[in-house]
């Protein structure tokens, strides 16, 4: 899920970047050192506004909840979930029954274009999909492929944790057309698992490990860590990253642990303040990952997303370049014509909602975002990746003056390197080129087409400098 929630800062900052304390971006599941270069993963393309082509689906299920977790989930118990479709757990009524509300929630929505375009991607997130049995998996991809049609060679994910499949439960999934796994690790260090309230060991780590990597059919897998952990040391996140790279994932997520109210952690701790570590440890967990990562091969082309050439998520990258995607399931949001929505997070209120869309007494078709919200929309998620913001698509789409605003709000920025100004090619230019296109307004955007924020110090400062962007779109 995106996390839209980021300060308004409602003042030009002044001629030189006023000091700002790195802490790596939150960075929710659901993510070149100067400027994109050959090495870098090709830019996505211009595309029109299209209806919807990609399909979240929540499986709320766990073991039981981790201590830093406030998605909406059901804790099953620690005992759920280790065999295949046939065994012991396949038929959970709270499974069964929630898939039942699923499918009646995807029968009851209309598609938004009568055209028949098919889904390209499918997400199966949680929760641990991975305990839900796979032919109930299966029956949601029928019902998908009935109401909305699924391409030839869709690219459909879902997000597994250590110990709660084997290898024929693996098999199984793929078989029903599951084709990316993303392995949800955290870390390498039994000591940090049991400290986050994980369900799972290192054990069961290279297990899994074992099991997807020998997967006959599955050459598409992620590896999800956690940095910013209770107590974890430089080194141990430089053991996790190890690893990680010795497993040959070919795409890495790794998100800097964000403490939420009403989680275990809330409770427990104050982010910054020891065990925790401070921001300055925080970011140089995050420097170390995209090092070793980009010198492994990986591409960082999101902030917490990482990859082999070729192996971007297909599935996030309809989030980074802000194209609309249906929803379904407990808590899940949609982004359709413009508007984001979500669903109830409990469950009783979940089914009533799926009543009265049933009913035909709920419909999203009626709201719509304004052009400021949509404007932020595109900056925030713009920034978060390798290829910037397209200056000239936003200067169509909001107006020439916001762009000679940002790019003015920018200018210091630019200038100490944390904000990277490109060419049509994406090639990095000096900030003199910049500068020059600045003062001729009229020609603007002659020589600068994409702005960027350099990696991973303009990474590590996203969310002060996009809220200075917001603070111009929405002073």
């Amino acid at each position: 899920m995106l996390r839209l929630a980021f300060p308004l800062v409602t003042h030009l900052p002044p001629k030189k970047p006023p000091p700002i304390r790195p802490r790596p971006p939150p960075a929710r599941r659901y993510a070149a050192t100067t400027a994109a270069t050959s090495s870098s993963p090709s830019p996505p393309p211009s595309l029109p506004e299209l209806p919807p082509s990609s399909v979240y689906v929540h499986l709320p299920f766990c073991r039981k909840r981790c201590h830093y977790c406030d998605f909406p989930i059901v804790a099953l118990g620690s005992s759920s979930g280790t065999t295949p479709s046939g065994g012991e757990g396949a038929d959970d009524p709270r499974i069964v029954d929630y898939v039942r509300l699923l499918l009646r929630e995807v029968a009851a929505t209309r598609p938004v274009s009568d055209d028949g375009v098919p889904l390209e991607t499918v997400f199966f997130g949680g929760g641990t999909p991975s305990l839900v049995p796979p032919r109930l998996v299966a029956a949601v991809l029928d019902a998908l492929r009935g109401r909305f049609g699924l391409s030839a060679c869709p690219e459909v994910s879902i997000e597994m944790d250590p110990g709660t499949f084997d290898a024929a439960r693996l098999r199984e999934l793929v078989g029903v057309g599951v084709n990316r796994v993303s392995l949800g690790v955290q870390a390498f260090q039994d000591d940090l698992l049991r400290a986050c309230g994980r369900a799972h060991g290192v054990e069961e780590v290279h297990e899994a490990v074992g099991i997807v990597t020998a997967c006959e059919g599955l050459q598409n897998w992620s590896m999800d860590l956690i940095s910013s952990l209770p107590n974890q040391t430089e080194e141990m996140w430089e053991e996790s990253l190890r690893c990680t790279v010795d497993a040959r994932p070919t795409h890495v997520s790794v998100y800097d642990l964000q403490i939420e109210q009403g989680t275990k952690f809330g409770q427990m701790y104050t982010p910054g303040v020891f065990p925790l570590p401070s921001d300055t440890e925080s970011a140089n967990f995050y420097k170390i990952a995209s090092k070793r990562l980009s010198e492994a091969g990986y591409n960082h082309y999101e902030i917490s997303s990482y990859c082999k050439p070729g192996y971007e998520c297909k599935h996030n990258l309809t989030y980074w370049q802000n194209r609309p995607f249906y929803a379904f399931g407990l808590g899940s949001a949609s982004y359709i014509n413009g508007f984001r929505y979500s669903r109830p997070r409990r469950m009783k209120g979940y089914a009533e909602w799926v009543q009265k869309l049933e009913d035909g007494t709920w419909s999203h078709e009626s709201r719509s975002s304004d052009s400021k919200d949509m404007a932020m929309d595109v900056v925030m998620l713009s920034l978060r990746t390798a290829w910037g913001l397209d200056l000239q698509s936003f200067s169509k789409s909001f107006g020439k003056s916001l762009v000679l605003s940002l790019c003015n709000t920018f200018r210091p920025f630019v200038e100490s390197g944390l904000v990277i100004a490109m060419d049509m090619e994406r090639r990095a230019l000096p900030h003199i080129d910049f500068e020059l296109d600045l003062q001729s307004e009229d020609d603007f955007g002659s020589r600068v087409a994409f702005i960027r924020l350099s990696d991973p110090d303009g990474f590590l400062l996203s969310n002060e400098l996009i809220s200075l962007a917001f603070g111009i779109i929405s002073p």
